[in-house]
This record gives structure tokens, C-alpha cells and sequence, in this order.
């Protein structure tokens, strides 16, 4: 492991290496509901779990902005990335989506957007009209797609009505274009899978052309079918200490040049039912990055010097 770069590359490595300052994010809402939640919906999904509580019904992305900049930079960040996470944005016509996002990335204080969405969900024009937008602006774009499992089973179990095709077919037409940055989410702990599942899971998603990673830990949302299934003795969650010797696992399989997002969910409170680890993200963090250390563990260690990361070949500062 090289000398100047940190054992993980987390978000804000992430931005001080591009920004040269840590960014905020805020959370933006285009006010269209969810297609999948017209097939039933997935299992574990309760929008009211994860909306953050400065966007409210019926604002405008102009009002969004506004209250996003008080309740949740409150001072501490200037600039910020616009993050469309609620529901699946890229929903809207392109005709209709590129207007908005000019619009807030005219604000000088944001630096960028991520578009949090479904494979199912990037129409063909789409990358290109994205891809030119965030040329035109000098600024960035993110988009995520929420894939969960390489593993059709779990897709199916899931309610995903998606397959891994799917998620391959929108990888395709996001890396044909230049300019796009392509991020993915995995839940780890989806009734059914062992470990090798989710090790598969990662070392064939760490090995395809992304920039960015989010993992989450399974939770128990109360009102959601996998609630039901819960009740029922059906769902193991992790402990604390459990999921964090899984990442002591996997992170070693993804390599150096991804930049992690996030290592575990959050959800409201009062809408989680399981696990309760009664322990802060920060706290979290520290524990993890202990026990990297203490273990001699780094993200990428067992498959940087197979891939030629790039990290390997130019390491990034701590800031």
C-alpha cells in the first residue's frame, strides 16, 4: 500500500482529490414516483424511510435548493453536488430532465449532479444529451444505478423487475459517451445469499468500468413487505460486528480507483425496525478504519496488482 493514499477512498478523499475542499451534497426531488412502485414495488422500499427532511411535497427545485442550503451544508460546505436520490429521476423525459439540471447546475455553488436511479430507467437518448450538458457547464455527472445482486434470484426475490441484462444494457450506453461517470448500489445481506454470493457480487461489479460504490447493510423498514417476511422468522440481519468483519472481507476486492460512497444505510428512525446498532456513520467509520489498520487492510489489496488499477499507478494525496 502506497505511503500517501488512505486505506479507503471514501467520498471526501474523493473531493478533496477533484475539488481541493470537502462538498456537501443536497438532495433534490423531480417529484415523479418510483415505475416499479406501480408493479408492486421492491421489498424493502419505503420512500418516507430515506426522504431527508428538508425536501417537502410540492417545493421547487429552486425552494429544494434554498432549504438544502440551510438545513444541510448549514455553513459547513459552500459547494455541493445536486443529488436527485428520491425515486428514479431519469424517469422524466429527457426533453424535460436536461431543462432542470441546467438550471441548477447554473448555480455557482454546485459542482456537479448525481442521478440516483434504475437500470430500466436510462432512455437511449439520455448519456448523450447528459454527456453535453455537463460539457457545456464544465461540471459533473454521476449517475447510479441501483442494481443490488449480480444474482437474478435475489433480483427476483427483490422485486427489482430487473435483471443483471438490464443493468449491463445501461452501463453500455452510459460509457459510449464521454463526460458520464457511472456509480452502483449493492445490498449486502438479501435473504438467500451466503457470502461467496456477495463476494461475487462485488469482485464482478469492482471489475467493470464504474467510478463509484455504494454498499448497504439489509434493513427492516416497517410497512414494507420484507417487514412482513421479517416478522415471520425469514430475515436474518447483520450485527454490528458482523457486517463490519463482512467489509474487513470484501473491501480487499474492490479496487483502489472506486471511490466508496457509502458502507451502510440509514434510514429514519422511527420507520427502522432491524438492526439497531445504536452507533453514528462517524463512529462506524472509526471502528472500520481501525481494525483495517490494526489487520493490515486496504480496499483493492487483493486485486490492484491484477487489474493495473490506476491507482496503483498514481496514487492520490490525503488532503
Amino acid at each position: 500500500m502506497s505511503a500517501n493514499r488512505p486505506r479507503l477512498r471514501s467520498f471526501s478523499h474523493h473531493c478533496r482529490e477533484r475539488y481541493g475542499r470537502a462538498i456537501g451534497k443536497i438532495p433534490l426531488d423531480l417529484g415523479h414516483p418510483c415505475p416499479n412502485r406501480e408493479r408492486g414495488g421492491c421489498l424493502f422500499c419505503r420512500p418516507a424511510s430515506f426522504t431527508p427532511l428538508s425536501l417537502r411535497p410540492n417545493d421547487s427545485l429552486d425552494e429544494q435548493i434554498r432549504r438544502g442550503k440551510r438545513l444541510l451544508l448549514k455553513g459547513r460546505f459552500r459547494h455541493y453536488l445536486a443529488y436527485f436520490q428520491q425515486e428514479t429521476p431519469t424517469v422524466v423525459a429527457t426533453a424535460r430532465l436536461i431543462p432542470a439540471l441546467a438550471r441548477i447546475l447554473a448555480d455557482p455553488d454546485c459542482l456537479g449532479t448525481i442521478l440516483s436511479t434504475r437500470p430500466d430507467a436510462i432512455a437511449d437518448d439520455l448519456p448523450a444529451a447528459l454527456a453535453s450538458l455537463v460539457r457545456d457547464c464544465g461540471k459533473t455527472c454521476l449517475v447510479e444505478l441501483g442494481l443490488q445482486s449480480i444474482h437474478e434470484r435475489s433480483l427476483c426475490l427483490l422485486h427489482r423487475n430487473h435483471g443483471l441484462a438490464d443493468f449491463l444494457a445501461a452501463l453500455a450506453k452510459l460509457r459510449a459517451v464521454d463526460g458520464l461517470e457511472v456509480g452502483v448500489h449493492l445490498i449486502l445481506g438479501i435473504p438467500g445469499e451466503t457470502e461467496a454470493d456477495m463476494l461475487a457480487t462485488v469482485r464482478t461489479v469492482g471489475a467493470l468500468p464504474i467510478q463509484a460504490l455504494k454498499l448497504h447493510h439489509l434493513q427492516i423498514i416497517a410497512g414494507t413487505p420484507l417487514h412482513d417476511m421479517y416478522r415471520q422468522g425469514r430475515v436474518p440481519v447483520f450485527t454490528r460486528e458482523q457486517y463490519l468483519e463482512l467489509l474487513l472481507r470484501l473491501l480487499p476486492h474492490i479496487p483502489s480507483h472506486i471511490t466508496l460512497h457509502r458502507l451502510w444505510s440509514t434510514a429514519h428512525p422511527d420507520l427502522l425496525v432491524a438492526p439497531h446498532w445504536h452507533c453514528l456513520a462517524g463512529e462506524l467509520s472509526r471502528q472500520l478504519l481501525r481494525h483495517m489498520e490494526a489487520r493490515g487492510i486496504w480496499q483493492g489489496q487483493a486485486v490492484d496488482h491484477r487489474n493495473g488499477s490506476p491507482e496503483e499507478e498514481q496514487p492520490f494525496q490525503q488532503g
